[in-house]
C-alpha cells in the first residue's frame, strides 16, 4: 500500500541545490564587478582602472553600453579568453555621466524635414546624436552647436538631444576656439552678478584705502619689477632685491592678493571655483576671474601701488635661505620686463634694474644646481609658438627660445612655494590643523615597463629598474639623447608615463621636483588651488584656529581641481593641435622632414620637425613595399626589400591632405 507523505512547504534537496546555485553565481558576479572611471580612446574601445588588477580592464566598443570618456561606471569582468593579453570587461550601468552636453556640427540631411543630426567634435562618441525637433531657421548644416542628451538610449542608434546653443558656422576661428572651451567642459564667461561684483570692487580699489596700507608691510621704496610674456595680461608674481652686505641679499616674491578682493563663497568666488583655472588657448586667454581683476586691481602692473600676498626670505649668495617672513604687503612695482628683455638687461649687464638682475640670476643658478643635485626631473620641453593674421589664421610656427630668465623665474617660484609648504608642515607638527599640497607620486611599474621597451626599441641597452624608477636615473636618461633626432620623442614618451600631480591635504612629497613638501602660491590669479592656499596661510598667520570639518570642504575643493585642470590642459593640446593642422593643410604638397613617432600595422605617425605637427603614413600608401609589423621592435618591414622603418627614424614626408574635424594630417613618404 503506498504511502501518502503530507506536502511539504520547504524546498527538496533538488530545490536547495538550485537556489544555492543561483545564490553563488549571483555571489559570483557580483564578486566580478568593480566601478571607475571609464577612458575611452580613440579607437572606441574602454579602458578602466580596477583596484588588485595590474592591468586596466579593457572593454571592446560593443560592450561599451552607451558608456562615454569620463562616465563613473560599474563594469564585470568576463570570462577570459586564451587569446586575451589583458582582462576584458562589460560596462554594467553608467553610475554617473561625466557631462551631459557635447559639442558638434549640424548635418539636417532633410531640409524640409523637422529633424537633424548633430556630428559630435569627439572622437570617442561613438555615433552621431538624432536631434527630433529642428525647426528653428537658426539651426543650419554646417553650424556647430551645444548638444544636451535628453535619451541616451540602449543602444548607439537611440542617442538623441536638444540643441541649447548655436555657436555660429564651423570653421570660423572664434567658433573654433570657442568649441575647443566648451567641449573640454570650461564655461568660459562670467554672470551678470559676477560681473557686477567685479566692477563693484574696481570702483572701491582705487585708491587703495589707507587703512589697508597701514595694516600691511609697507614695501613700496624697495626695488620691484616683474618678468612675463610681452602678451601677458594677468601679472600674478613680482621680485624684489635688496642688497644687505657682500653675502646677504633680502629677496621678495611678491603674489597677487587675490584673497583680499575675492571673498569667499562669494559669487565670484563660486564660478572662480567652478572654473578652477584660466585656459590658455593659441589665440586668447579665458580667465578664471573677471578683466577688472585679473588685467587691472589684482595683476601687479608698473607704476600702481598694489596689495600683494609675499615671501620675503634672506638668502646667501649660493642661494640658502638664512630667514623667511611671510605676510600681507604693498607694492610698487616700478617695471615690466618681457623675458626677452631681462635677458637683455643680464648678458649686456646694463639698463634698469641691472644690479637687481644680476643679483637674481646668479642665485637662481645656485637653485638650478641645487635642483640638479637633488635629482629633480629636467625637462627641456621644446615649446612652439603660432604666430596669427588678424583672423586667427597661423601664418608661422616656430620654436619658443629659450632663455635663462624663464628659468629664473621659475626657480624662484618653486622656491616661494617650498617656503609655503613647508609652513604649512610646521603647523600640522604643532598640531594646528592641516595644509594645501602639491603632491606627485613616482612613475607606476607598469609605465616604466612600457618606457624601457620603447627605449630598447630605440637601440639603448637599458635594464628596467627592479624598484622604483629614480629622478637620477630619468635624468641620465634624457642627458643620453639630449641633441639626438629621439630627444623630444623620449621626453614626451617619459612624461605621458608620469603620474599625475595632485592637491590634496594629506602632504605626499612631489616626485618630479624631487621636494618632500610642495605646494602652489604663486598664480592665484589664473589657479584656485592657490587662492586656496592664501587663504589658509592667513587664518595660520593671524593665529585664527583651523577647525577639522574645514579639512572636509578643502579635500572637496581640491579633489573637483583635478578634473578641471585636464579639461584645461586638453583645451589648450586640441587648440595647438588644431592650428596645426589648419597651418599645414596650406603646405599641401609640400616636403618636410620628420621623426617616426608610433608604428602599427595599418601606418606610422610622423612628427614633422619644426612644427611638431603629427600626421598619419598609412601601410596602404607605401608602394614600393608590402609592409608588415614587427610588433617587438617596434618596426614596418618590407616583405621583400626587408626595408625597415622603426620609432625614432628621420624620414622625409610630404603633407597629401587631412581633416581638420577628425584633427588629422596624411603624409606620405618621399
Amino acid at each position: 500500500m503506498a504511502k501518502h507523505h503530507k506536502k511539504s512547504n520547504s524546498p527538496g534537496r533538488g530545490q536547495q541545490n538550485e537556489a544555492r546555485d543561483k545564490k553563488q553565481h549571483r555571489k559570483g558576479q557580483e564578486s566580478s564587478r568593480f566601478s571607475g572611471t571609464i577612458h575611452i580612446a580613440s579607437n572606441n574601445v574602454g579602458y578602466v582602472t580596477v583596484e588588485g588588477v595590474e592591468q586596466d580592464v579593457q572593454i571592446q566598443t560593443q560592450f561599451l553600453n552607451t558608456a562615454l570618456h569620463g562616465d563613473e561606471v560599474e563594469i564585470a569582468l568576463l570570462p577570459k579568453n586564451i587569446h586575451d593579453t589583458r582582462m576584458q570587461g562589460e560596462v554594467v550601468r553608467v553610475l554617473e555621466r561625466a557631462k551631459t552636453e557635447f559639442i558638434g556640427t549640424v548635418d539636417k540631411k532633410d531640409p524640409k524635414k523637422n529633424f537633424a543630426f548633430v556630428i559630435p567634435d569627439d572622437s570617442r562618441m561613438q555615433s552621431d546624436i538624432f536631434i527630433p525637433d529642428a525647426r528653428s531657421k537658426e539651426i543650419k548644416d554646417n553650424y556647430k552647436v551645444v548638444v544636451k542628451i535628453t535619451n541616451w538610449g540602449g543602444a548607439k542608434k537611440n542617442l538623441s538631444g536638444e540643441i541649447t546653443q548655436i555657436l555660429g558656422e564651423k570653421g570660423d576661428n572664434n567658433v573654433e576656439m570657442q568649441s575647443i572651451l566648451l567641449e573640454s567642459g570650461y564655461q568660459p564667461g562670467f554672470t551678470k552678478e559676477v560681473v557686477k561684483e567685479a566692477q563693484d570692487l574696481q570702483r572701491a580699489a582705487k585708491p587703495i584705502p589707507s587703512a589697508e596700507i597701514e595694516s600691511r608691510r609697507d614695501l613700496r621704496s624697495t626695488p620691484t619689477f616683474t618678468i612675463d610674456p610681452s602678451d601677458a595680461k594677468d601679472l600674478d608674481d613680482a621680485l624684489s632685491v635688496k642688497k644687505l652686505n657682500d653675502n646677504l641679499f633680502e629677496i621678495g616674491v611678491h603674489i597677487a592678493d587675490v584673497s583680499h578682493y575675492v571673498q569667499e563663497d562669494s559669487p565670484l568666488d563660486m564660478q572662480a571655483r567652478q572654473k578652477g583655472t584660466s585656459v590658455y588657448l593659441v589665440d586668447r586667454t579665458s580667465p578664471m576671474l573677471p578683466e577688472e581683476l585679473s588685467s587691472d586691481i589684482c595683476s601687479l602692473n608698473p607704476g600702481e601701488d598694489k596689495l600683494a600676498f609675499s615671501v620675503v626670505m634672506k638668502m646667501t649668495s649660493d642661494g640658502r635661505v638664512t630667514e623667511k617672513w611671510f605676510g600681507k604687503t604693498v607694492i610698487h612695482p616700478d617695471t615690466r620686463f618681457s623675458y626677452e628683455e631681462a635677458q637683455q638687461v643680464i648678458d649686456k649687464n646694463e639698463g634698469k634694474h641691472a644690479n637687481e638682475l644680476y643679483h637674481l640670476d646668479a642665485i637662481s643658478r645656485k637653485l638650478q644646481e641645487q635642483r640638479k643635485q637633488r635629482g629633480a626631473l629636467e625637462f627641456d620641453q621644446v615649446e612652439i609658438q603660432f604666430e596669427l593674421d588678424s583672423s586667427g589664421k597661423p601664418i608661422r610656427i616656430y620654436k619658443k627660445a629659450e632663455l635663462h630668465t624663464h628659468k629664473l623665474i621659475e626657480e624662484f617660484m618653486i622656491l616661494a612655494n617650498r617656503e609655503v609648504a613647508g609652513y604649512f608642515k610646521e603647523q600640522i607638527k604643532k598640531g594646528n590643523g592641516f595644509g594645501v599640497f602639491r603632491n606627485h607620486d613616482a612613475p607606476e611599474h607598469k609605465n616604466i615597463d612600457d618606457l624601457f621597451n620603447f627605449l630598447g626599441a630605440l637601440g639603448y641597452d637599458l635594464e628596467t629598474p627592479t624598484k622604483a624608477l629614480t629622478t637620477k636615473e630619468l635624468n641620465n636618461l634624457f642627458a643620453a639623447v639630449k641633441g639626438k633626432n629621439e630627444e623630444y620623442l623620449v621626453e614626451t614618451v617619459a612624461m605621458r608615463g608620469m603620474e599625475k600631480a595632485v592637491y590634496s591635504t594629506e602632504n605626499k612629497g612631489h616626485y618630479g621636483l624631487a621636494l618632500d613638501t610642495y605646494t602652489h602660491f604663486t598664480s592665484p590669479i589664473r589657479r584656485y588651488a592657490d587662492l586656496t592656499v592664501h587663504r589658509l596661510l592667513q587664518k595660520y598667520l593671524e593665529g585664527r584656529p583651523v577647525p577639522k570639518k574645514a579639512e572636509i570642504k578643502y579635500k572637496k575643493i581640491l579633489d573637483g581641481l583635478l578634473h578641471k585642470e585636464i579639461g584645461a590642459m586638453e583645451a589648450e593640446r586640441n587648440s595647438i593641435k588644431y592650428k596645426q593642422i589648419e597651418y599645414m593643410l596650406e603646405k599641401k604638397g609640400q616636403v618636410f622632414e620628420g621623426i617616426v613617432i608610433s608604428i602599427f600595422n595599418w601606418g606610422m605617425f610622423i612628427q614633422e620637425n619644426t612644427t611638431k605637427s603629427e600626421g598619419l603614413v598609412r601601410t596602404r600608401d607605401m608602394q614600393d613595399d608590402f609592409y608588415e609589423l614587427d610588433e617587438q621592435n617596434y618596426a614596418l618591414i618590407g616583405v621583400r626589400t626587408k626595408k625597415k622603418y622603426t620609432i625614432g627614424d628621420t624620414v622625409k614626408i610630404k603633407v597629401t591632405g587631412g581633416d581638420i574635424d577628425q584633427k588629422m594630417l596624411d603624409y606620405k613618404i618621399v
